[in-house]
């Protein structure tokens, strides 16, 4: 512990557990991006609100900029500490602090992960519905710093839904409790809105209030294979009509094989170019209207194949099939673009991107997957064997510049769920009028005076 600075917090915070490990300043300081070298001056990893507190008040002090970490798992390099950074790690504040049975509230810490928040609202016999293939290993925390999305927001919405109150260390070290799980609260801005979503450059979230609802009905999980992608919105628009959706999610040939590849079974025999896999309320009359939707899809030709399951276990490997495609592709290191639109205007975006990623892509894997029933794709492009990563990812941006002026026509975001971070801020203004920037910048300063906080993220 050579560094002053971090002598002078090591004294502040004699408890307080540092690293400084070659091997430890890779692990945290990178995200799933993987475009940046990891160079952070440490990691620190508080065990309370007052640690976290202190530490950001040490970072005003010496100058030192904060960036804070949950899961890591975010694809816009919001997590990345590339430049010198103190990485604050909330991993070890990981506790459930209470349940109120009468509220039908959890209250936790933000390191906790996703899949560890579902399994304590489950001793109660409850749910927090927001979910993702992440669940595992991504942070509450960062859920709410990026207001992250997943599988199941065509019925549930975004995790800002489910967010009663925070407790935000910000920037300029103040602590914060913002709406104390409030119902109706109308005194004055909502901050915790602010928060939720603002990826760490506005305050530190330590710990959360989360709404919990009753479980959902057994549910019924089908795979759909398609012909072509107009058939995406006819099926999804029919399935919408007649069932009580949980799920619509789409997939592509190409990213079914590299499922396969990763150890999936295939469910549907032959060559289909689009794949959809849906879950569905699924009692007695679901399940006739389900099939009666099937052979009416089958009948215009919109779907040319399918299957349901006929027990959890298939039903799990249906839902594999979509879920794995990120852990699947991790290997290739993919260029990522995670956009969203309005659903009405997806048919049109949808006629004009293919014709502009097979044109500037002729000789790239492009796969494609996402939430149809909310609007949101993701597009990865695999780089070539013979093209350098300086080359492609140059490549990829001219492209990525060419999708937010086309998003921006049709009233779409550049970012659905992972955030700006590194990767999108050149597109900020595609999405975003120079009147919210200007607002968005004075806010930050509000928060952040001495602009500490996750630095060279959302904004240049």
């Amino acid at each position: 512990m050579t560094d002053a600075r971090l002598a002078d917090l090591a004294d502040r915070l004699p408890h307080l557990r540092l690293l400084t490990d070659p091997s430890d300043l890779e692990h945290y300081g990178r995200d799933w991006t993987r475009r940046w070298t990891p160079a952070p001056l440490a990691i620190a990893l508080p065990a309370e609100v007052a640690e976290v507190q202190a530490i950001v008040r040490w970072a005003n002090e010496h100058g030192v900029a904060v960036v804070p970490s949950g899961g890591r798992t975010g694809l816009s390099g919001g997590a990345v500490a590339a430049n010198g950074e103190l990485v604050l790690s909330l991993e070890r504040m990981n506790r459930v602090l209470a349940f109120d049975a009468v509220d039908r509230t959890l209250s936790v810490q933000a390191g906790m992960t996703l899949h560890a928040v579902h399994e304590a609202a489950r001793e109660h016999g409850l749910v927090y519905p927001v979910d993702f293939a992440a669940r595992g290993s991504c942070s509450i925390g960062g859920n709410i710093a990026t207001n992250a999305g997943g599988i199941r927001v065509i019925r549930y919405g975004n995790t800002r839904e489910w967010i009663a109150g925070l407790t935000v260390v910000a920037g300029n070290g103040e602590l914060l409790q913002l709406n104390r799980g409030l119902i109706k609260n109308s005194s004055g801005y909502d901050l915790r809105q602010l928060l939720i979503g603002s990826e760490g450059t506005l305050g530190v979230v330590v710990e959360a209030t989360l709404r919990l609802t009753d479980p959902p009905p057994p549910s019924q999980v089908m795979l759909l294979a398609l012909p072509n992608m107009e058939a995406l919105m006819e099926v999804f628009a029919l399935f919408r009509a007649r069932l009580s959706l949980q799920a619509f999610e789409f997939f592509t040939d190409v990213a079914l094989s590299h499922v396969l590849a990763h150890g999936a079974q295939r469910a549907i025999e032959g060559d289909h170019p689009y794949y959809v896999v849906t879950e569905f309320d699924a009692d007695e009359a679901a399940q006739d209207a389900a099939l009666a939707a099937f052979e009416l899809g089958m009948e215009r030709g919109w779907i040319s194949d399918g299957v349901i399951a006929q027990s959890d276990a298939q039903a799990a490997a249906l839902w594999r099939l979509r879920e794995g495609i990120t852990e699947s592709l991790a290997p290739h290191r993919p260029y990522k673009n995670d956009i969203s639109l309005r659903i009405s205007a997806l048919p049109a975006f949808l006629h004009e991107i293919q014709g502009l990623l097979g044109r500037e892509y002729p000789h790239f894997e492009v796969v494609w997957f996402g939430h149809i029933g909310d609007g949101n794709l993701h597009i990865n492009v695999l780089r070539p064997a013979d093209l350098s990563d300086a080359d492609f990812i140059a490549q990829c941006e001219h492209v990525t510049k060419l999708l937010a002026e086309t998003l921006q026509r049709h009233g779409g975001s550049i970012s659905a769920e992972h955030g700006i971070g590194l990767v999108k801020r050149a597109y900020l203004g595609s999405t975003r009028s120079e009147a919210e920037i200007a607002l968005m910048r004075g806010v930050r300063q509000v928060f952040d005076p001495n602009g500490i906080l996750n630095p060279g993220k959302l904004f240049s």
